[in-house]
Formats: structure tokens, sequence, C-alpha cells
């Protein structure tokens, strides 16, 4: 569990500044996350720290019920947990982890009620190991991964129109945080593909029930990691849903002011292609993790840089 323990009232310790608080942050985004640490590696150095904070802070939310204490999550759990955020909010720190969010949340407007929802989705967590249907899917991956978008939207900033241009005419209602939702959504159904089997070894089931019913594959199926025609077809079938997703979140990122452009497309590169590597492992996510490899990693940069400035 990546929270820190409590220290006892007793002991009184300096928390440390806000450099090495970011510092921190940096060090434990790198660690867990090759990819996406990659891609803020392209914002500007006050955008990249704030998506380091709201990585960990998001991080210590989902260890909270998914790490290694998290059978003994409670409803209190989150509770506490949520007061404290209102205490980051307030700017009261407690720990040093805390101090760099304290300090994103002064620089950026961003608001509570995201860091709120993902709090609710570890809440679903708790009661729940299975989803009926794609609609109630579709709230816990708002929950637990598109309130991220909306975190970091808030840090990346939107660019003003060009209203004067002949060209513009914005679809009536559009709002270009519908994207960001988007592309979060893409992202945990990734997640939730290329960690079947880990999930199915802990008695959860993110995939719709109406889903594997409609493929003729069972709940035993999936606990054996049975890899047949009928898998595969249901991998298909979610793997291009997912990347209909991904297909939209493209759209929002040039609304986006242009130092987030390239990063955001970075980010969708590398994490879409991880559905392709469940493809290249011919649909075994029972037994073989599906990454992206590091050469690829960076061959996909130029390509993301393209994409930004003409896209």
């Amino acid at each position: 569990m990546l929270q820190l323990p409590e220290q006892p009232s007793s002991y009184v310790r300096s928390l440390a500044s806000v450099d090495e608080a970011y510092e921190q942050c940096r060090q434990l985004m790198e660690h867990f996350t090759k990819s996406f640490y990659l891609a803020t590696l392209l914002f500007p150095t006050e955008k990249r720290r704030a998506i380091w904070a709201i990585y960990v802070w998001c991080r210590r939310t989902d260890e909270l019920v998914d790490g290694f204490n998290g059978k003994s999550a409670t409803m209190d759990t989150l509770d506490e947990w949520e007061t404290r955020l209102e205490k980051i909010f307030a700017g009261y720190p407690e720990d040093d982890f805390d101090v760099a969010l304290v300090d994103t949340v002064e620089r950026f407007p961003i608001e509570i009620q995201p860091f709120r929802d993902m709090i609710a989705g570890q809440r679903m967590d708790l009661y729940r190991s299975r989803y009926e249907t794609f609609d109630d899917l579709y709230l816990y991956c708002y929950r637990v991964a598109s309130t991220v978008g909306l975190m970091s939207t808030s840090v990346m900033g939107l660019a003003e129109p060009d209203t004067s241009a002949p060209w513009y005419c914005p679809e009536p209602g559009y709002s270009a945080l519908d994207d960001a939702i988007a592309l979060g959504v893409a992202k945990q159904l990734t997640n939730i593909l290329r960690d079947v089997g880990e999930d199915a070894r802990r008695g959860r089931i993110y995939l719709p029930l109406e889903d594997l019913r409609r493929f003729g594959y069972g709940e035993d199926d999936l606990f054996k990691g049975v890899n047949d025609d009928r898998w595969k077809a249901l991998m298909q079938f979610q793997i291009e849903r997912a990347r209909q997703f991904y297909t939209q979140a493209e759209r929002g990122i040039a609304t986006l002011n242009e130092d987030a452009r390239w990063p955001v497309w970075s980010a969708l590169m590398l994490y879409s292609r991880i559905l392709n590597a469940i493809e290249n492992n011919n649909y075994d996510n029972f037994n073989r993790r599906a990454y992206v490899p590091g050469m690829r990693k960076l061959s996909l940069l130029p390509i993301s840089w393209l994409r930004a400035k003409v896209l």
C-alpha cells in the first residue's frame, strides 16, 4: 500500500519542501507507469509536476482498495480519505505527497468533485465484483479513470477557439470535456482487458456479463482461463469498443492548449497500443501481460508530435 503509515501522535515530522514533494511524486510515477510517465515529460515543467501530483493521489486512492492492505478497507477507510482530501483543498497537507497536491490545486483551477467521484469509484469496488451491462461498467470507468482526465484538463487548459475562422462550426452541445471523459473510459477498458487474468484470480469480473452471454462464454470459463474461439470473439468485440472511445478522444486533443497536445497524443497512442499487444499475444491475457516495448514507445513520439501539429 502506497499510503504512508500513521505516525504516533507524539512524533512530529517536518514535511518535505514543495520541490522535494514533486520529486517524490515523479519517482513514484516513473516506477509504476512507464508509458504515462514518458508522456508527462513532454509537458512544460509546471504542468508536468502537477500531473505527477494528481497521478500519485489517484494511485494512492486506488491502492486503498486494491493494494497490499486492500482487504481490510472499509467505507470508513474511504470516508477518512475523503476528509483528508478536503484538508488538501483547504491547504493542509498531512504528508509529503499531499504537499505536492496542495501546491497543484493552488496553482491551477482544479475542482474537488472529480476527486470525490474517484473515491466513489473505489467504494464501488468494495461492494461490487460484477457488472451486468456496459452502462453499469461505464459509470465505474468514469469514476475511476475519466475523473483523471477532468483533473488533468484543468492543468492542461483549453485553447480559445478561433471563432473568426470560416470553418468554425461547433457541434450543438459539444464539450471538450466529453472527449476527456472518453479517453478515460478507453484507458480503463484497456486496463480491464489487459488485467483480465489478474482480476479473475481476485474473484472479479469487469467484463459486462451481458457480453459474456452474447458470446456463449461463462464465468467458469473465465476463471479457468479458457482461450478458445468464443473468447477471441469476445475480446475482439471489447477491443473494438475501446478503440471507438480512443477515436472519440482524439477529437478533443485539438481543443487543448498547444503545449498539452503532444503529451496527450503520446499518452493516447502509447496506451492504445496495449490493445495491439493483446491481439499479438493471441488474446492470452490470462497468462501474458500485454505491454508496449520501449523502442516501440520511442518510435511513436515523432508520430504523436506530427499529429499534435497538424490535427
